[in-house]
């Protein structure tokens, strides 16, 4: 007898992917302010993002995919946390699920494969900026041991209002 639920898998993102990865980002780009980003993505134009997260290294990307029909579900990210050369060993992480995905489990899945590929790095911190209200992705980074150190009040300008930020961080 056929499961109800389908199993989810996580892989290493690929190019391949671009076009699925563009569609879950846009759709926070245009319905939410999880992201401060204000314009869509065509997937040319979300190609070198992409392609700054190699199967191995302190940037990753990880993607959940449903086990039946490889449909993309949601992806995690390790990505550089400031351009300045003394911040290398630390990353700022964050989650993307589709839409019609949520409540699954598939950001615990993503963040646990993510944390699992970067032990082997040369990591000391993560850090995640949460757009307000969000308690989804609160709930999500205190169970990874992530901390709150801070918030940046009315730091991003969409949907003409003003958001803050909590600062969240986890020692690796």
């Amino acid at each position: 007898m056929p499961s109800a639920r389908t199993e989810v898998q996580v892989r290493p993102g690929f190019e391949s992917d671009l076009e699925a990865l563009t569609d879950i980002y846009n759709h926070y780009v245009r319905e939410t302010p999880i992201t401060f980003d204000t314009t869509i993505f065509t997937p040319e134009e979300r190609r070198p993002w992409l392609l700054s997260h190699p199967e191995d290294g302190p940037y990753r990307l990880m993607v959940a995919t449903d086990g039946d029909s490889q449909r993309i579900l949601g992806y995690a990210t390790s990505s550089p946390y400031r351009a300045k050369p003394a911040y290398a060993t630390s990353v700022e992480t964050s989650v993307y699920v589709a839409p019609d995905a949520g409540r699954r489990g598939i950001g615990t899945l993503l963040y646990d494969a993510l944390f699992k590929a970067l032990a082997d790095e040369d990591v000391h911190r993560a850090y995640a900026g949460i757009a307000q209200p969000n308690e989804a992705s609160e709930r999500l980074h205190t169970r990874f041991g992530f901390r709150h150190v801070g918030t940046y009040r009315e730091v991003g300008r969409k949907f003409r209002r003003y958001w803050d930020v909590a600062w969240y961080e986890k020692d690796l």
